[in-house]
């Protein structure tokens, strides 16, 4: 089982830059993709973007695309988020999660997720 914590949510202003970091304890997470998700209330989680085992393929939903990187430290067990030029529609709670199986985009096929960090952007 693996335990996942996101942090660096907040309030930035639109146009803004904000950097969110999930830590994964309980086992190593290096074997597998990991994914950022969002969700606002009452939506379904919203994929933004995903990174392979090594850190060389990445993949991003069309809408962050340009502004958002996604990375990961296998030795510090730690994926990384980083977010340029925000929009009021970034506006959610960003969870982290972890893909046991053959890569994708999909939610349901993410096992393990952490409890989110809010970001809010200001217009």
């Amino acid at each position: 089982q693996v335990q996942l914590v996101e942090s660096g949510g907040g309030l930035v202003q639109a146009g803004g830059s904000l950097s969110l970091s999930c830590e994964a304890s309980g086992r190593t997470i290096s074997p597998y993709m990991m994914g950022w998700f969002r969700q606002v209330p009452g939506k379904e989680r919203e994929f933004v973007a995903s990174i392979g085992r090594g850190g060389t393929a990445t993949f991003y939903a069309d809408s962050v695309k340009g502004r958002v990187t996604i990375s990961r430290d296998n030795v510090k067990n730690t994926v990384s988020l980083q977010m340029n030029s925000l929009k009021f529609e970034d506006t959610a709670v960003y969870y982290c999660a972890v893909n046991l199986g053959p890569p994708s985009l999909r939610g349901r096929d993410y096992q393990y997720w952490g409890q989110g960090t809010q970001v809010t952007v200001s217009s």
